[in-house]
């Protein structure tokens, strides 16, 4: 009998993270082992840039399609979407018989898919567990998740005190970095001419932006990216790379004012997608990174480029010396932007330490995972653990 791991993705930015143990779990499958990545959400969306095809064009192999809805104007559309989840993840999981789930993160998706799990019995090997994120549902979300999963595979050592501080066992839970390091270790990117060539613009100083919903404010997000968008047209001497914003809850009218906003900024361009190689491309030749997008508290330290990180989306996540924290007020992201191009931060970015991981984090998750499935002896009964006895 083959035994199979699923794989799933639901958005861009995670499936590059998860296209290194994708990568990994595949150089292990043989006539008692497969890997199945199961595709949804948002790469199925041509609003959000249908990146199913950045997949196929990867020439990865792709073994479910699960069609959701990605609506989320309201906190009833998610609601909506997280039923239907729930329903279609029961029945494929029902119908697979996997023997272990592999999740990452902390989307609202995530979580109706850990729930299906439990209800099939299906352990969950979670990545990217004990992040904190105080301005996001995702907070939440990500520790929930901890308690439905059996495997932790966490991206640095504050992040596996807390998975045991939430009652995980320590034999259970791996601090083996993140697979963004992986990508940025293996990846050959592009020169700056290439990656700019190839999203339709000159050799330039840009800065790379991505701007999502501060999910736990309940409102001020379109004041807040008008005070964003003056600071983009204070700097004239600059382009702003602009990816657009995930299906969370207030993600839609983001891009909707994106799209008007492109219309009469000269030095703003805004696209759904920009995959993951021409991604880290393009941050490792940029000025800074401006934001609130986990990918400038851990990807842009990595590339030694500094990030300008706006408001509290991603509040207590563990940061390096190269990250300039600001409000989201047009004065207080320019006087950010101007620190982050001094030398005194340069400076900083070029001799950080790495909290994230030394660039094998997919090797490590892809070889425990195959070994606890091939084992056998997973325990769903897991006892909560507690240091003190």
């Amino acid at each position: 009998m083959v035994k199979k791991i699923a794989i799933v993705t639901s958005t861009r930015a995670e499936y590059g993270l998860l296209a290194p143990v994708v990568k990994q779990l595949r150089s292990c499958e043989n006539s008692g082992f497969q890997a199945e990545l199961v595709v949804t959400g948002t790469h199925l969306s041509e609003k959000y840039g249908k990146t199913i095809r950045e997949i196929e064009n990867d020439g990865v192999r792709i073994d479910e399609v699960l069609e959701v809805p990605v609506e989320s104007g309201s906190e009833l559309d998610i609601s909506k979407n997280q039923a239907e989840i729930l329903v279609k993840f029961t029945q494929l999981f029902m119908q697979k018989q996997y023997e272990a789930v592999l999740l990452l993160g902390d989307r609202y998706e995530m979580l109706a898919i850990a729930i299906a799990a439990g209800n099939t019995h299906t352990p969950i090997f979670h990545l990217c567990g004990g992040d904190t994120t105080e301005g996001a549902i995702d907070e939440w979300v990500r520790h929930s998740i901890t308690k439905m999963s059996y495997l932790h595979f966490v991206t640095n050592r504050e992040s596996y005190n807390r998975v045991l501080q939430l009652g995980e066992a320590p034999d259970r839970v791996f601090n083996y970095g993140s697979t963004s390091i992986d990508n940025i270790k293996s990846m050959e990117l592009m020169s700056k001419q290439q990656a700019l060539k190839e999203i339709g613009l000159p050799d330039c100083r840009y800065a790379i932006c991505t701007y999502h919903p501060v999910t736990l404010e309940s409102d001020g997000a379109e004041e807040q990216l008008q005070y964003f968008f003056k600071a983009v047209e204070s700097l004239p001497e600059l382009r702003f790379i602009v990816t657009k914003s995930n299906a969370d809850q207030g993600g839609a009218r983001i891009n909707e004012l994106l799209d008007r906003a492109e219309e009469h900024i000269e030095n703003m361009h805004v696209f759904c997608s920009l995959g993951a190689k021409r991604y880290l491309s393009l941050i490792r030749h940029a000025e800074f990174v401006l934001g609130n997008s986990s990918s400038g508290i851990i990807e842009a330290p990595a590339l030694m480029v500094p990030t300008v990180n706006i408001g509290d989306r991603q509040k207590g996540r563990l940061q390096s010396a190269g990250i300039v924290n600001c409000k989201p007020d047009t004065e207080s992201i320019l006087a950010a932007v101007r620190m982050a191009l001094s030398d005194e931060i340069r400076d900083k970015c070029r001799r950080h330490d790495n909290p994230y991981g030394d660039g094998h984090a997919a090797e490590r998750i892809a070889g425990k995972a195959v070994e606890t499935v091939l084992n056998g002896s997973i325990n769903l009964k897991k006892r909560f653990w507690n240091e003190n006895g």
